[in-house]
């Protein structure tokens, strides 16, 4: 399955935006969903662009099964979040003005493109995600993330996300020299909270 490009916007008029929110749903949700979130940063001057995975989904299995198995799905999701970056650039933003934000399956494929793609950007908050493989392979990650600031919330236990690979996912972001601030939140549920949006906003925005 290819992910055909779909983006929802929000927010500034991109073509006069000073920085884009780039914001990743999860799994059975859609982009009007994640947009939603939005109201509750601190977002004077973004432009919000949500690309929306096609049936929902960005790949089919676990985030931790063999990178096989989601293929060609994972493949075509990065490409999509890749297009949704070039959007902005192609508008003139720069990618010290790139932030992004994304929940659960979104959060895992946030922190994948930006971990295979890594420069200065503004910034990126993942909630409840990690690398995605069944185990990480660091020959995918490359470029250097010069200080960009980048939050992980995450419940200890989660269904989905073992705090394992959360933590080897702050390892392998700060051996990029991404400014990695990791909270963890005891028995929390599979969810957004407000500690983690006011840093976020702290942090970040």
């Amino acid at each position: 399955m290819k992910h055909i490009l779909n983006i929802k916007t929000s927010g500034a008029e991109l073509n006069t935006a000073e920085k884009v929110l780039i914001m990743i749903h999860g799994r059975g949700s859609n982009s009007e969903d994640i947009i939603g979130i939005s109201q509750y940063l601190n977002l004077d001057g973004f432009a919000i662009l949500a690309p929306q995975a096609t049936q929902n989904t960005w790949y089919p299995h676990s985030f931790m099964a063999p990178v096989d198995a989601n293929e060609p799905w994972l493949s075509s999701a990065l490409e999509n979040i890749g297009e949704t970056v070039l959007v902005a650039m192609e508008a003139g933003i720069k990618s010290e003005n790139i932030y992004f934000f994304g929940f659960s399956q979104g959060a895992c494929l946030l922190l994948e493109y930006i971990s295979r793609n890594a420069q200065k950007y503004g910034g990126a908050a993942a909630i409840i995600g990690g690398l995605i493989g069944e185990e990480i392979n660091s020959s995918n990650y490359k470029g250097d993330f010069q200080e960009t600031p980048v939050f992980i919330g995450t419940s200890d236990p989660d269904f989905h996300v073992p705090i394992e690979r959360v933590y080897a996912t702050e390892k392998m972001l700060k051996e990029m020299n991404a400014e990695v601030t990791l909270k963890v939140y005891e028995n929390f549920g599979h969810s957004i909270n407000q500690d983690e949006i006011d840093w976020i906003n702290k942090l970040i925005f």
